[in-house]
């Protein structure tokens, strides 16, 4: 007799285990892991799954699943300034034995001497002939190649990190969640477009035909026979402001139904974005963090965001805490504990 109740006894508990097994299994995978619950979190799942389920009076079809996402400050860091930048002084600083007369002309002469603030109060000016010292006059190919090599060496000078390692892993999670629910993700930066896609595919999964940034002219020519494009020193393309939602109209011709950003260039983005009919979604971080990131916004000289934040709530803009929304900053962890040299 006891042997019957303690065989019905295990059968009775193999039931419940199996029965629980099941539920353990059902439990959908969290798909934003870095995140933490809340509104935020709970925002973009709701309508992900809003606009991907069939028979959803806000389904999205496939075709018109197009998210855009801001670069600096939005998919990897920007402080202390955005790090093109840094690539170019580093090209002025390497390519400065070859032009000696760059000691008394500005504003190498300043790069030189290691005070890149002054080198750059020249403004939009400066900053023009800096790019066309370090950007062009040579081929598509090489350039790609020179940004390639730099990134492969150079190193965030806080956290000591390469700088595809300076990554959002929160950002990371929601590139892969959009896509693998059937929505093309595409960067829609004020960086170049070339330096982007450079590294875009490796580092966010994003391929090159899927990068939209500022840009300069071009030109075909043979050189020794072989066919190659030539980057000029004229301006093509700034997408930054009221620029990006024109190089979204030019290199994507579709309206985003997701768009993210950081800053106040992102505002027209946004607005665009988000004016369309359907269901839309505006997803703007707000650098909140100073122990695991950086705390900045209206008086910051790199990612201001000022007229974005202000006009979030009238807009139905989701705005992330950083502080308050993600768990961690970057893949390896936060910069207060990245290791110092």
């Amino acid at each position: 007799m006891k042997s019957k109740h303690f065989s019905r006894a295990l059968v009775a508990l193999g039931f419940v285990l199996c029965s629980f097994a099941g539920v353990v299994a059902a439990q959908p995978t969290d798909p934003l892991p870095s995140w933490n619950d809340g509104k935020v979190k709970q925002a973009i799942i709701t309508f992900v799954n809003k606009t991907t389920k069939s028979g959803s009076p806000d389904f999205v079809p496939r075709e018109q699943r197009i998210a855009t996402f801001d670069n600096d400050g939005t998919l990897w860091a920007e402080k202390p300034v955005y790090f093109q930048l840094l690539y170019a002084i580093d090209k002025v600083r390497q390519q400065a034995p070859r032009h000696p007369e760059w000691k008394a002309k500005e504003p190498f002469a300043s790069i030189l001497k290691g005070d890149s603030r002054k080198a750059l109060a020249g403004g939009k000016p400066a900053l023009m002939q800096l790019l066309a010292a370090t950007h062009t006059g040579m081929s598509g190919d090489e350039f790609r190649q020179s940004v390639k090599q730099w990134l492969a060496t150079a190193r965030h000078p806080e956290t000591h990190k390469h700088y595809t390692e300076m990554v959002y892993q929160p950002m990371l999670e929601l590139l892969n969640y959009l896509r693998s629910n059937g929505y093309k993700t595409f960067i829609v930066s004020g960086g170049g477009i070339d330096f982007l896609r450079a590294f875009a595919e490796k580092t966010y999964g994003i391929p090159p035909e899927q990068v939209v940034g500022s840009s300069l002219k071009a030109k075909f020519e043979l050189r020794d026979g072989k066919p190659v494009i030539i980057k000029l020193p004229e301006v093509n393309l700034i997408d930054d402001k009221a620029g990006k939602p024109v190089g979204i109209y030019q290199h994507i011709g579709r309206r985003p139904v997701f768009a993210a950003g950081n800053s106040d260039g992102d505002f027209e983005m946004l607005l665009w974005t988000t004016s369309g009919p359907g269901p839309r979604f505006g997803l703007l971080l707000h650098h909140t963090d100073a122990g695991r990131e950086w705390a900045y916004d209206k008086d910051s000289p790199v990612g201001r965001l000022d007229q974005a934040l202000s006009a979030a709530p009238r807009h139905g803009w989701t705005v992330i805490d950083m502080k308050k929304d993600w768990k961690t900053i970057f893949p390896w962890g936060n910069r207060s504990s990245a290791p110092t040299q």
